[in-house]
This record gives structure tokens, C-alpha cells and sequence, in this order.
């Protein structure tokens, strides 16, 4: 009995003890409060200004582009400070846009240019990225240095001898003529080449001992695993051409031949001087950029990456 009543004693005494104590006997001490280190706090702070100041800088003229089409005559374009948002936004510029100059037009020109333009970087890239990746033969380091040399040499130093080369082919004022420079470019090559060094060597082993021959390994097994660089070069080709403004301004005299970007200067001071009418123009000359863009960005970023030109 006395054991017993001496247990139960102790037994009471213990929970007195824990509460006594703020804590129970035998727990495993809390995790002690994180402390946010200074240094880590102050380098997330000056990263994310970096990437605000990005923003401002590649999204702020066009959003000023955009507000400034949409503006009324009665709403004032600059002045301080800047309004952004328009007080009674309008589509009306837009139309005048179209009354001014042969919008359309213009646009087909530059739609026929683009296209033909990532039709032949598509086709040529692919074939000369996968000589340059695939085949062995004497001179290829050589060649690949070529083409890196292309995409350093500016195009105003080369379009003297464009020209010359495109009036000897009887090709000036012809869309054919504008798309000449822009049918294969060092970018384009690289991308490719880039792009099918990643394929594994097995797999066309496998083909060669299936009896595939060399085109047969390219079109069946090279291009649809570099379907995401295609893509990459089909976007960098579109931009590149429909953005082109400077050798369409040279090659071409008929204003019946006319790009967009050439067709579009005419709003500034010939036709009009409203900023409003010019930066409408300038928005209907991007829209198709972006889309061409969001329709395929999945495929771009996928094969920026498999295509990065490496050293």
C-alpha cells in the first residue's frame, strides 16, 4: 500500500513540475525563429530593381506607343507630368490610318517578305547546321568560323555590294530583291547546328545500320527532333524581316512595292504630323509580331535552349 500511494504521489507531482517549468519532461526544444540574413535581403531588393528597370525600359515605350494611339485630339501627347492612361480612349486614329496610307497593302508586302524569309532560314539553316554538326569533311571549323563572322559584321558595311549584286540580277524594286540578304543568315546556321549536335550519335548509328542514307537521317530523325529550334528560327526570321527598314528603303522605288515599315514612315510629316495617326500606325506594324510570338512561345523558349550558340 505504501508503494503504491508513493508512486501515485509521484506521479501527481510530476505534471506539477512540467507546468512549473512551462514545458514537459523529456520534450525536444522548438526550432529556434529564422532570422532573415541582411545581405540576402538587400541583394533580393537590388535584384528585383534591376528587373523593375528592365520592365520600364523594354515594356514602357510600347505601352506609351499604345496610350498615345488611343488618345483624343483634345488629350495632350507630352507635357508633364506624363498621362498614361487615356481620359476617353478612341479607335478613331486607326481608321485614319488606313484612309492615309495603303495599310493593307503595305502589310502583304511585308507578310510575302517575312514568310519567304523563314521559309528559306528554315530550309538552308537546317541543311548547312546539320553539315556543319553531322558530316565530317576538311574545312568545317573553318566554315563554322565564317558564319560566326557573319553575325559580327555590321549590314550597313555589305549593302553597297547588296545592291550591286541584286541590280546585276535585275532583282531592285522586286520583292524578291528585299528578301535576297534576308533568305540565310549565321544565326539561323548556328541555331541548327547547335541544335543537332545535341542528337545522340547512336541513334543515327542505328539508322545507318537500318540502310538510311544520308538525307533519308536527316529529314526522318534530325528535323523533328529540332523541331523546337525550327521554331526559334522561324520567330528570329519573321522579326528580323518584317522589322526591316533600312534595304527595303533602298531596293525599292515603286511605292506599290512597299514593306509596312517603309509604307508606315510616310505618316510622319508627309501625309500628317498627329502623333496619335503615327503611333496607331506603329501599333498595327507590331500587332503581328506578337502574335506570331504567343502563338509560339512554348516552341521558342524550348528551342532557344536546345539551339544556344556555344563556343
Amino acid at each position: 500500500m505504501t508503494s503504491l500511494h508513493t508512486g501515485a504521489a509521484a506521479s501527481a507531482s510530476a505534471p506539477a513540475s512540467a507546468s512549473a517549468d512551462g514545458r514537459t519532461a523529456g520534450a525536444a526544444p522548438g526550432p529556434a525563429p529564422r532570422t532573415r540574413d541582411p545581405r540576402r535581403a538587400a541583394g533580393l531588393a537590388v535584384r528585383y530593381l534591376l528587373l523593375t528597370a528592365v520592365l520600364v525600359l523594354t515594356v514602357g515605350p510600347f505601352l506609351w506607343q499604345l496610350s498615345t494611339s488611343l488618345k483624343g485630339n483634345g488629350e495632350r501627347v507630352f507635357g508633364y507630368p506624363p498621362q498614361l492612361v487615356p481620359h476617353h480612349p478612341t479607335l478613331r486614329h486607326y481608321g485614319e490610318v488606313l484612309d492615309t496610307v495603303p495599310v493593307l497593302r503595305y502589310a502583304g508586302n511585308s507578310l510575302v517578305v517575312a514568310v519567304g524569309s523563314v521559309v528559306t532560314n528554315c530550309l538552308f539553316g537546317s541543311m548547312a547546321g546539320y553539315a556543319l554538326a553531322r558530316m565530317r569533311f576538311r574545312g568545317r571549323a573553318v566554315a563554322v568560323g565564317v558564319f560566326l563572322a557573319t553575325m559580327i559584321i555590321p549590314f550597313e558595311s555589305i549593302m553597297v555590294s547588296e545592291f550591286l549584286v541584286a541590280r546585276s540580277l535585275h532583282l531592285t524594286d522586286t520583292l524578291l530583291g528585299v528578301m535576297l540578304p534576308l533568305a540565310a543568315s549565321g544565326l539561323s546556321v548556328l541555331l541548327m547546328r547547335n541544335a543537332f549536335r545535341r542528337l545522340p550519335a547512336e541513334v543515327e548509328e542505328a539508322a545507318v545500320l537500318d540502310g538510311a542514307g544520308e538525307w533519308q537521317r536527316f529529314r526522318s530523325i534530325a528535323l523533328p527532333s529540332a523541331r523546337g529550334t525550327l521554331a526559334a528560327v522561324a520567330v528570329f526570321s519573321f522579326v528580323f524581316a518584317w522589322d526591316d527598314f533600312l534595304w527595303p528603303l533602298v531596293v525599292l522605288s515603286d511605292p506599290a512595292h512597299y514593306t509596312l515599315t517603309v509604307g508606315i514612315q510616310y505618316l510622319s510629316g508627309t501625309f500628317t504630323n498627329d502623333q496619335r495617326v503615327i503611333a496607331a500606325g506603329t501599333m498595327m506594324a507590331v500587332v503581328p509580331l506578337l502574335a506570331l510570338f504567343f502563338a509560339l512561345q512554348r516552341l521558342f523558349f524550348r528551342g532557344a535552349g536546345e539551339g544556344a550558340v556555344k563556343g
